[in-house]
């Protein structure tokens, strides 16, 4: 079991403009004392006023740019060392509100797509008395995994929680904001992440991005994935925060249309060889502690929410196009 990995990641993308508009991409992969970018570059072609910046408080990064006419290409690759950390679950307890550190108590409140107030009778009558702990937090994926069919084109943008619970159906993103919010309701810091993965069933189709969850317990944020569409170990941070609304990979502001992706992630062992990943099932794995997200650069757009009448770019043969962020698995 490879505890330090490097992953070769490249991203293409590709919109038609039909009049004049601005892009909000969040692609990069993100810098943390556990997830290191060897090296990060970007290019983007046809367009005007492109710049970068960082989110405030988290090592979200984002890409900026607007273009009037014609096709606009962006391309990014990158080289990233990730180190991870394995534990027993059964050493990781859950922490009581008034000694959770600080940075972790935002993450118990309820978000636009994680309803956690709504879900309170839900996940108390169903998890409330399981043993605290890693336990109950991988029960509560389990019981998702189990409840939820994968099925794109079920949810859309407003696509909720509480609708995912309702439906009993959708994609990546609908399992995180589920799980994220039963966690809440629980009292257990629970975020979102987006990221590339590696390992998924080529059934599903080429690679996209991916949504997945991380909880705090035993005093570190560890992995979890309702979805088990891939080894925990081929996740590579790309953006955190409250939910989908934090990271979408894309925003437009006017008349573009998306034209395709193509993306592309492989592992390597610390000699640089190709290497298959095994994921220990029976280990938490975790790659941020509780101080790793907060790099203290400064705020140079507050991007924490997208800016309303904005419409998001759709992955191809994703399961839909809108505010937020698509994922097809």
């Amino acid at each position: 079991m490879n505890t330090q990995i490097r992953f070769d990641i490249s991203c293409a993308l590709g919109y038609e403009v039909t009049g004049s508009s601005d892009f909000l991409f969040n692609i990069e992969v993100a810098q943390t004392p556990q997830q290191t970018a060897l090296s990060s570059h970007y290019s983007v072609s046809n367009a005007l006023n492109v710049e970068s910046f960082k989110s405030k408080d988290l090592p979200n990064k984002f890409i900026r740019f607007s273009a009037s006419s014609g096709f606009v290409n962006v391309d990014y690759v990158a080289s990233v060392l990730i180190n991870h950390y394995w534990a027993e679950p059964g050493t990781l307890v859950e922490h009581p509100i008034a000694e959770l550190p600080k940075e972790a108590l935002p993450y118990l409140l309820p978000s636009r797509y994680c309803e956690s107030d709504k879900l309170f009778d839900f996940a108390n009558s169903h998890f409330g008395g399981l043993p605290r702990g890693y336990q109950r937090v991988q029960a509560i994926c389990d019981w998702v995994f189990a409840n939820v069919r994968f099925m794109p084109g079920a949810s859309n943008a407003l696509t909720s929680a509480t609708d995912t619970l309702n439906s009993g159906a959708g994609v990546c993103r609908d399992f995180a904001h589920l799980t994220i919010g039963l966690l809440r309701s629980l009292n257990i810091p629970a975020r979102f992440v987006a990221g590339y993965d590696y390992g998924a069933d080529p059934a599903l189709g080429p690679t996209d991005f991916h949504a997945y969850v991380e909880a705090f317990v035993g005093n570190r944020w560890f992995i979890f994935d309702s979805t088990r569409i891939c080894p925990r170990n081929g996740l590579v941070r790309i953006g955190t925060g409250f939910d989908a609304a934090d990271v979408a990979f894309a925003t437009i502001f006017g008349p573009a249309r998306f034209t395709g992706m193509k993306l592309d992630i492989q592992p390597f062992d610390e000699s640089g060889l190709p290497i298959t990943l095994v994921d220990n099932l029976s280990l938490a794995i975790s790659t941020s502690s509780i101080d790793d997200m907060h790099d203290g650069m400064p705020n140079m757009v507050d991007s924490s929410r997208p800016v309303s009448n904005s419409v998001m770019s759709a992955a191809a043969n994703s399961d839909f196009s809108a505010e937020i962020i698509s994922f097809k698995h």
